[in-house]
């Protein structure tokens, strides 16, 4: 049952009423502003059109017709987003900036963050429920001024599914190349004031390169409960358990990247991940105001070998952090020129942990090739625990100085404090394998930090609209920036780099944006942006090119320019196409770290130039449905020198379902129909390029059934 569907049947219900008060659309206005609606731009309902903001959606029917077996397959379907493979659900993200591992995004589930600001993980969306979302929201660019530190180069917001009208039952199961295999089940119903709706995802591949085997389960439960005529209170609770085998960005020369692309260097490394949410969101509107108290629980661990440090700082670790936190909001609506203010605050404690110990490996082969084929546990390097304290007020204002325009301000204020305390002291671990690793004292750290924001959009017809913008962002370094120096050859080396960790300044952004967004007839519809974003003291890693080691360190300035479209149109009775389509340039303007390095001007390494997704689309539901899509990445340099450069590749998938009864439907996914070679990222090890190769031609069939 689609969403209008159901505002249909339960037009009178007390939790209808709620649930259109909560985005802050009318019931007769559901069916004709749904599909215009966002709910990241300002943490509730509002138009696209009078969102100044570059918005790419997702909707629930676009995750269920691709159900992706990776964040990958469905996230490039906006315009500027590239999401990698590094292993498993494991990825790197690129938005308006180059792929990377860095805490540049931030990471929502209904509007709240997976993760504290403190513990950045890069690989965020496979601690969500992705293949069950109710959809996916992509605010790209800055914004700080509502959500605070992180989100720099985008807002990822994973929606859950809601509740549907009546008792309902899906069940799918697949299986695929390589011993894929993945079951879900999801149900839920409403009654009276109540309703809910709960998922369960279980997955097991052997993986398609050597020893990249995982297995996964995830879950999300929702519940919404209508209090009176106008409140609601809804409440998530959702889990992830993740083992992997993970070759991950294991990249491996040209030849054997060429010839023999199952080969795994780093057989070893292995990735135990455990992350679990609980939210309960409880909003009241009343007049022309609205309320909004969500506490929530967060606990994160994660076991870890690193593959890609197995060369140079071969270690074997634990994270772990829980967070307690509440998100507070007001907004009051004033008839005067259609007036909105928001008030609000982000309170957020997250204790955590880290214990890392050295590792002794054995290995076959020699140089960059060589085959880590054994290891066994050492000396204890790391043993610290580290708290977290944010507290963020913040302010957002709308007004209508006309019909036409919509003028938006915002102004935010983060106060962020990590508290440490060190098992070890603060003298440098003595050699470990002839290395040393630095160490911080107990104490505190504190960052403070106003983020602005100002836009305007511009109804220049009910067919046609413009924005511009203006969004100021920064981040806090992370506990692992901070916390967690690279290793060294003597000790004062080590103690240096600890120091210098310590000294790392938050880095600071300034996005200009302007854009148009508009239909075409009746069935096509279009977006375009250009943006021009400058970061200072951004926070990079120093990649060694001799001995791979990367160290984390201010750079002078990065400047980030890019022009973006996306368009959808209905070519033919059954006939549909859509495309997303970027041209950027990321560059280095002043970096400098020693007096024989320099990288002032030039281009960032793993930045295509050119990125593209376009999809034609046959069918509807009684017919069955077919979907080609090709997914181009353009050249990128593959390190920070620019000496060695990838020339990009294009693949082709296939995609469609059939239905064998009025509730059942057979489906079948082709990756990489071509078999193209391709690599997901590329490096340089020790002055040779390196390649992570891509999935080959990979098939999936299953079958789906509701009751």
């Amino acid at each position: 049952m689609n969403a209008m569907t159901m505002t249909r049947t339960l037009a009178a219900s007390p939790i209808t009423l709620a649930l259109c008060a909560l985005f802050s659309v009318s019931p007769a206005m559901a069916e004709t502003a749904l599909s215009e609606v966002t709910v990241t731009a300002t943490r509730e309902g509002q138009l696209r059109s009078e969102a100044p903001a570059t918005i790419g959606v997702i909707p629930e029917s676009a995750v269920r017709e691709t159900r992706p077996s990776h964040p990958s397959e469905i996230m490039g379907q906006v315009a500027g987003v590239w999401v990698n493979v590094t292993g498993g659900e494991g990825h790197q993200t690129a938005i308006r900036q180059p792929l990377t591992t860095n805490p540049v995004y931030l990471f929502l589930e209904d509007g709240i963050p997976t993760r504290s600001t403190g513990f950045f993980n890069h690989n965020a969306l496979y601690e969500v429920n992705l293949p069950q979302a109710g959809g996916i929201e992509v605010s790209k660019g800055p914004g700080s001024a509502l959500y605070g530190s992180d989100a720099i180069g985008g807002v990822v917001n994973v929606l859950t599914r809601k509740p549907p009208a009546r008792p309902e039952i899906e069940a799918s199961l697949e299986a695929g190349s390589h011993g894929w295999r993945r079951g879900m089940v999801s149900g839920g119903s409403t009654h009276g004031d109540d309703a809910w709706v709960g998922s369960l995802n279980v997955t097991h591949t052997d993986g398609w390169r050597d020893r990249t085997a995982y297995d996964r389960q995830a879950g999300t439960l929702r519940w919404d409960r209508a209090i009176g005529d106008d409140a609601l209170l809804k409440t998530v609770l959702t889990f992830s358990k993740i083992d992997q085998q993970t070759a991950g960005s294991s990249a491996i020369s040209y030849d054997d990247y060429k010839h023999d692309p199952t080969t795994n260097y780093t057989p070893i490394s292995f990735r135990k991940v455990s992350a679990f949410r609980l939210s309960s969101a409880y909003e009241k509107e009343r007049g022309n105001t609205l309320l909004s108290i969500t506490p929530y629980y967060r606990h994160n661990s994660m076991d870890l070998l690193a593959n890609w440090s197995l060369s140079y700082d071969p270690t074997v670790y634990n994270t772990s952090n829980q967070s307690f936190g509440v998100l507070l909001k007001y907004r009051v609506d004033f008839a005067p020129l259609r007036t909105r203010l928001i008030f609000g605050a982000d309170i957020d404690y997250s204790p955590g942990s880290r214990s890392e110990n050295r590792i002794a490996t054995t290995t076959t082969g020699a140089g960059f090739t060589r085959i880590y084929t054994a290891y066994t546990q050492g000396a204890r390097i790391y043993d610290y625990d580290v708290s977290y304290r944010g507290i963020s007020p913040y302010v957002h204002g709308e007004f209508s100085p006309s019909e036409h325009w919509r003028v938006t301000a915002g102004l935010r204020y983060d106060d962020i404090r990590y508290q440490f305390d060190n098992r070890f002291g603060t003298t440098p671990i003595n050699p470990v394998a002839g290395v040393f690793y630095g160490q911080a004292g107990d104490g505190g750290l504190h960052y403070t930090h106003w983020s602005p924001k100002l836009g305007a959009t511009y109804a220049f017809s009910p067919a046609l609209n413009g924005f511009v913008a203006y969004n100021h962002a920064f981040r806090a370094p992370s506990e692992g920036q901070l916390f967690r120096p690279s290793s060294a050859n003597t000790a004062l080396r080590a103690e240096q780099q600890a120091q210098a960790a310590l000294q790392l300044k938050p880095i600071k952004v300034d996005s200009l944006e302007i854009g148009l967004r508009g239909k075409a007839g009746a069935t096509m519809n279009y977006e375009v942006s250009l943006y021009r974003m400058v970061k200072t003291d951004d926070i990079l890693s120093y990649r060694d090119p001799v001995t791979n080691a990367s160290t984390a360190t201010n750079a002078g300035r990065t400047l980030h320019r890019g022009i973006e479209l996306s368009l959808g149109a209905e070519i033919a009775p059954l006939w549909r196409i859509d495309g997303a389509f970027s041209y950027v340039r990321h560059e280095y303007e002043q970096w400098r770290i020693a007096n024989t390095t320099d990288y002032s001007g030039r281009v960032m390494e793993l930045a295509p130039r050119t990125m593209g997704n376009l999809r034609l689309t046959w069918g509807n539901a009684a017919r069955g449905t077919l979907q080609a899509e090709l997914v181009h990445l353009g050249s990128w340099w593959s390190d920070q020198a620019n000496t060695v450069k990838y020339d990009g590749h294009n693949i082709i998938n296939l995609r469609g379902s059939y239905p064998l009864a009025k509730d059942t439907r057979l489906f079948a996914n082709v990756h990489n129909l071509a078999d193209k070679r391709h690599a997901e990222s590329t490096g340089v090890s020790a002055g040779n390029p390196t390649y992570a190769p891509g999935l080959p031609r990979t098939l999936t069939v299953g079958i789906e059934a509701k009751w």
